[in-house]
């Protein structure tokens, strides 16, 4: 199979079940984020070298793939769409109840950086927020879009607590935010 099929030459793309779109629907613009999101998280997974952290930032990359899915299927009913369940919220709450036990209590904001693993998970909390809003403006109305939303914000809090993790267990601090006096 060919990687081109030069049916998008007109500015156009299928979604799953064949109808043609814009390619700058809001729904394109919303899993298209996402494959942003797994792109910058497989970056962040090339500067680790803590299995458990990669562990899970791989099955979070099958995760988007998972939703991106979702977003990109015409209905809720079509066969080859992988099941979305409650449990990927409880993971990634477990998950950040479990790496908040290393952490100290924040006490202000923080500046994202200290080093380019803990910037880039910064980089990748933010566009999992940016991910949330696109699916949130594309008014998508699937029965899972509810649990889309709600994985995604849990989501962009457990890569906030990696960040601090990373940071934690590489011995460096959290940098605070000192609001400007003018």
């Amino acid at each position: 199979m060919k990687i081109y099929t030069k049916t998008g030459d007109k500015g156009t793309t299928s979604l799953l079940g064949g109808t043609r779109v814009s390619k700058d629907d809001l729904r394109i613009e919303a899993y298209g984020t996402l494959d942003e999101l797994n792109s910058h998280i497989g970056l962040l997974i090339a500067y680790l070298n803590e299995d458990e952290i990669i562990g899970k930032l791989s099955t979070i990359q099958s995760l988007l793939f998972n939703l991106g899915s979702h977003l990109a299927a015409e209905s809720d009913d079509h066969p080859s769409l992988p099941e979305l369940t409650e449990a990927y919220v409880t993971d990634l709450e477990v998950a950040i109840d479990h790496y908040e036990t290393e952490l100290e209590p924040m006490k202000s904001f923080i500046l994202p950086g200290g080093s380019v693993a803990v910037a880039q998970a910064h980089v990748c909390r933010t566009v999992a927020r940016r991910a949330e809003r696109r699916i949130i403006g594309a008014g998508i109305e699937h029965k899972n879009i509810d649990l889309i939303v709600k994985i995604m914000n849990r989501l962009s809090d457990f890569l906030f607590v990696l960040s601090r993790l990373i940071a934690k267990r590489a011995g460096i601090d959290d940098v605070p935010w000192v609001p400007s006096k003018s």
